[in-house]
């Protein structure tokens, strides 16, 4: 995470695996990919958060619930994560609204894999069932496709800019989302003997 000050303005930018919440000014950024991030604001209170998440296997069965892989671990906890950030900062629950980004198809399923879904696919499906269960209204999505992203989310009217990359730099932001996937896969297969915290 990068914070930095300009004209009395916070702005933050995330990488993969963060969040950041904010009763303040500020503009939060971030490169998005096959990455999904939540930006989520509480009009009512003036809390905001934003986070970026890759979830943790490249293609999951289309038929598979989420919430019996690890895309619904790691996604539950990337929201519930600023979810509750937001909530210590005196947000209401009831009150939140979303905008969604991201989900990329970067990592492409070869043609014999058509009953799978690749991670792009995967975020886009569970950030959408999420906010669904939870109740919490999807104001505004730019999500698919097969280019990266860059947003900035600004906490004073609650807007998000998109800029989409070239297509040329899908490669570079294909390497580092894979360098992320291939850490979280790791720390995953490390902790494996380990209790299930998430509940």
């Amino acid at each position: 995470m990068v914070i930095t000050k300009r004209d009395t303005i916070l702005h933050v930018t995330l990488h993969p695996g963060e969040y950041y919440v904010s009763a303040g000014e500020v503009v939060i950024s971030t490169l998005l990919g096959s990455c999904v991030s939540a930006c989520l604001y509480d009009p009512y209170r003036r809390v905001v958060g934003m986070n970026h998440f890759l979830l943790s296997s490249r293609r999951y069965a289309k038929q598979m619930p989420l919430c019996i892989t690890d895309a619904g671990r790691y996604g539950i906890q990337a929201m519930e994560l600023v979810i509750n950030g937001m909530l210590q900062k005196g947000a209401n629950r009831a009150h939140l609204k979303a905008k969604a980004f991201g989900g990329s198809s970067l990592f492409r399923a070869h043609d014999d894999e058509k009953n799978f879904s690749c991670v792009g696919e995967v975020n886009t499906r569970f950030i959408r069932e999420f906010l669904r269960n939870d109740g919490i209204p999807l104001v505004a999505e730019d999500l698919g496709g097969d280019r990266g992203r860059t947003i900035r989310f600004a906490s004073a009217d609650y807007s998000v800019t998109v800029a989409k990359a070239r297509r040329l730099d899908g490669a570079t932001l294909l390497k580092k989302e894979r360098r992320y996937w291939q850490k979280t896969v790791e720390s995953s297969e490390q902790t494996a003997a380990e209790p299930d915290l998430w509940i």
